[in-house]
């Protein structure tokens, strides 16, 4: 069961003296709810599909540590091999046969890749994997795209301009304009602007990286074509093509959206998932790209705790349980169910929207849409989602505290939370 009211009187009093502490009260922006208003709650556990605040309330949970929790919270075949793991040591700053097992499971996976190298969050592996194809092409420049988030490094953190071909301005403050200079933007899901872009810039650009399905927008598919237009171009330049799945890395498929969508990049970053909640990340591609990272080759990086046992054997049990059959089928189910529900919901209830999913990956929009780039995301209701969300965490279920976020589906939930959901859901929207 859920709440139907709740009090968070010990999280407002955490968080206020936690905002003395660290800038915002947070270690990561999203989390202090600036875009959604109110307080956040505080943590105290996680199990399964749910999480327990300070106070004691309950909630359904489709944030999922932000992904990872795809088997949900604390899975106990996890949890046992990180007690047998802990025994052996936190860390060795060495080499480890964990390395291997999970390097090959994520080899077996993942079309693209054919050598991989682990690193300890999603931004490490974009920052690792933008230096390695600027050395293979001997090219400077990159194409992203609005509303695609690759960490925060200052060469990704770029501002889209006005037209497809201006070239980045840095998002930040403290991010010098040359270190964007090299970045050009494009909106997604628009091929005829990348073809401007590859025009305007012959031989001069490294590649292209995407996430194949947008996540950090809100959830955004990709228009039919478009990848695989996006392979023809880089090929037909001398560029590569870059899949970020640290969201979409067995999340929307066990091969992530390379095997959903049948487009194989050349490199490949990933995280999240591969972690099993735990921090990580990885990238990886064909042989030929990879030997060119040190020792192997001249291109440099490296990390102290760089496949860590922890992190290893979380990984490996993870994607263990993602083997069994029948797992992304009862994913895709729970989660359509989930996004079609709320669709219905709004428009019965008189609230443009719009919205899906692809397995266990779904986004809600406050716009009647199509939504089909991070421009038509800003058209939706903002404020509307932020007395959404507010109604639905006062009544039990956490959503992800921004619209511009995706939310998250686990094997852990049930048909029941689903319906539970919907049923809140109801309830807040007719009152909004």
């Amino acid at each position: 069961m859920v709440n139907t009211t709740i009090k968070t009187t010990k999280s407002q009093e955490i968080f206020a003296a936690a905002q003395n502490l660290m800038p915002g009260g947070v270690s990561s922006p999203v989390r202090a709810f600036k875009s959604v208003g109110g307080q956040p709650i505080v943590f105290d556990h996680v199990k399964g599909a749910y999480i327990w605040d300070v106070d004691g309330n309950q909630y359904i949970d489709y944030v999922g540590t932000w992904g990872p929790a795809i088997c949900g919270h604390t899975h106990p075949e996890v949890i046992a091999a990180l007690h047998e793991a802990l025994e052996k040591g936190t860390s060795f700053g060495a080499p480890s046969v964990l390395e291997n097992v999970l390097a090959e499971m994520v080899i077996d996976a993942v079309p693209s890749i054919e050598m991989v190298r682990f690193v300890n969050s999603g931004t490490e592996a974009c920052m690792a994997v933008l230096r390695l194809m600027r050395a293979f092409t001997n090219r400077e420049k990159i194409i992203k795209f609005e509303g695609c988030y690759h960490g925060h490094a200052d060469m990704f953190l770029v501002k889209a301009g006005s037209g497809v071909a201006t070239l980045g301005l840095p998002d930040s403050p403290g991010v010098p304009k040359s270190a964007t200079s090299s970045t050009l933007t494009a909106p997604f899901n628009d091929l005829e602007a990348v073809k401007a872009l590859f025009e305007e810039n012959r031989d001069q650009i490294a590649g292209v990286i995407l996430e194949p399905v947008v996540g950090n927008a809100g959830f955004i598919p990709p228009d039919a074509g478009f990848l695989e237009g996006l392979r023809e171009l880089t090929h037909e330049h001398g560029a590569l093509l870059v899949f970020d799945e640290v969201m979409t890395g067995f999340r929307i498929a066990y091969g992530g959206a390379q095997e959903k969508f049948g487009i194989t990049p050349d490199l490949t970053t990933l995280g999240k998932v591969i972690g099993g909640g735990l921090p990580v990340g990885a990238y990886g591609g064909r042989r030929d790209i990879m030997s060119m990272i040190a020792p192997a080759g001249p291109v440099y990086q490296a990390g102290t705790l760089s496949g860590n046992p922890l992190a290893m054997t979380a990984g490996i049990k993870t994607l263990e349980l993602l083997q069994k059959p029948g797992t992304y089928e009862y994913l895709d189910r729970i989660t359509q169910k989930l996004a079609a529900g709320l669709l219905q919901i709004a428009q019965e209830t008189g609230h443009a929207a719009c919205g899906g999913q692809i397995s266990a990956m779904f986004g809600l929009f406050f716009t009647s849409g199509p939504v089909h780039n991070y421009e038509d995301a800003k058209k939706s209701d903002t404020a509307k989602f932020g007395r959404f969300h507010r109604g639905m965490l006062e009544r039990g279920v956490y959503l992800a505290p921004s619209q511009f976020e995706a939310g998250f589906t686990s094997l852990a939930h049930t048909d029941e939370d689903i319906e539970q959901t919907l049923a809140v859901a109801r309830e807040v929207l007719s009152s909004l």
